[in-house]
């Protein structure tokens, strides 16, 4: 209604620094057919104007995904002649090796394109999203009528850079976010649900069933798996699937759950007994640790992103910014672990503070090994990879508080500067 008021010929949308949810105009909403028989898809919101089923603007999670897909799009032609100004965004804060964590056939088909065109300098790792497996699939069967992948061919396209990108497996989505409150969580939220729902849990986006069979598959055909999960029952689901799927300790996988934010002593316990490694988003504490006080109670918000249990635990634990839901500095995301500060000032989990040394290791040797490339990144040693970031300051000998000041002088991707403060 406030958005109908100042754009009546419009349509307009007003997307969530999160990317799980936006604010729709009536006309938004009519291009998109979301109207009040428009069912609310599971692990979806679409909120409701009180007593009818009218839609009311705010759509989030799996409701907003289809509207997300269908957006307008800059042409490839348009979008290739940006990648320079997108990699420069990244390689000014010290990035040479870029995760993009959730990608479509056709944003794979543009990266193939940047790649074969020579318009890659760091180094990009995606993750096709489990929907898009269909269509990936197609491109490794031995033959048209075989439906049984050829395990040969996936393994090749699967974990090789070719002109500075690859695969890095497939990425599954369990739940939604915790600030969304559309993380699927294991007791009741102490506030209402996103749409005023009363007994709020959340929502998983699948059954246990369901992601059981989609994540065997994909260990049976020997294909890294990345999980997206945020609540304490979404890490159980993984949990489970990773136990129906035959996953252990020391079986070489490497699995990721991304996020691991609500977590509890025993799931550590069990990420340790099944290999797996999380993940961590310490920025949550910062950007929104001051929200989940208040939707978790203190106790269990304080455990957010557990990065100093796990490492206690033997667990590699990594950090990440979700970019672009939080900025990318990387001191930013030090900051972060080492102070777990919230924006009212708050110390949230002060026994899960890490080292400056560990924060370092979760941007570098601990990220290079859940790409299994630990061997040739993550550390300064002769025969690896010269990947190099030169930093106004020792990050090591920085008192944590004073992370935040830290600059990147120069970037330096295999050998060669790519970036440079003037």
């Amino acid at each position: 209604f406030d958005l109908d008021k100042e754009f009546p010929n419009n349509p307009i949308l007003i997307l969530h620094v999160s990317n799980h949810g936006a604010v729709l105009n009536s006309l938004a909403l009519d291009y998109f057919k979301i109207n009040k028989d428009t069912p609310t898809p599971k692990g979806g919101v679409i909120s409701r104007v009180s007593g009818t089923n009218e839609p009311e603007g705010l759509l989030m999670e799996t409701a907003f995904i289809e509207v997300f897909a269908k957006l307008p799009q800059p042409s490839n032609k348009e979008l290739l002649e940006k990648f320079n100004i997108a990699q420069q965004t990244y390689a000014k804060d010290g990035y040479t090796t870029v995760q993009e964590g959730a990608t479509h056939v056709s944003e794979l088909k543009l990266l193939k394109e940047a790649s074969n065109t020579d318009k890659l300098y760091l180094d990009i790792v995606s993750l096709p999203l489990i929907t898009e497996v269909p269509t990936l699939i197609s491109e490794y069967l031995v033959n048209p009528n075989d439906k049984e992948l050829n395990i040969e061919n996936i393994n090749e396209k699967y974990g090789k850079y070719n002109k500075n990108l690859k695969i890095g497996g497939i990425k599954l989505i369990v739940d939604g976010s915790p600030q969304g409150k559309t993380a699927s969580f294991k007791e009741e939220l102490k506030t209402p649900g996103p749409n005023g729902e009363q007994h709020w849990k959340g929502e998983a986006l699948l059954n246990q069933e369901a992601l059981n069979k989609v994540y065997k598959k994909l260990v049976d055909n020997k294909i890294k798996v990345w999980t997206h999960a945020n609540g304490d029952n979404g890490i159980d689901m993984v949990i489970e699937a990773v136990k129906a799927a035959g996953g252990k300790k020391g079986d070489g996988r490497r699995d990721i759950v991304i996020h691991s934010q609500i977590m509890h002593p025993y799931q550590l316990d069990e990420y340790v007994d099944l290999g797996l490694s999380p993940s961590f988003f310490t920025n949550h504490v910062y950007f929104w640790g001051d929200v989940h006080i208040e939707n978790l109670g203190e106790e269990l918000a304080s455990g957010i992103s557990p990065m100093n249990s796990a490492n206690k635990k033997g667990l590699v634990t990594t950090n990440h910014t979700d970019f672009s839901i939080t900025p990318l500095n990387p001191f930013m995301t030090m900051w972060t672990a080492t102070n777990r500060i919230t924006k009212s000032g708050k110390l949230l989990g002060e026994n899960e503070r890490v080292s400056n040394l560990d924060a370092l290791k979760a941007l570098t040797i601990n990220a290079a090994w859940q790409l299994g490339e630990e061997d040739s990144k993550g550390t300064l040693e002769p025969g690896k990879v010269a990947d190099l970031v030169i930093l106004s300051e020792n990050p090591l000998d920085t008192p944590k508080e004073k992370l935040l000041d830290l600059k990147v002088v120069e970037t330096i991707k295999n050998g060669k500067t790519v970036y440079k403060t003037k």
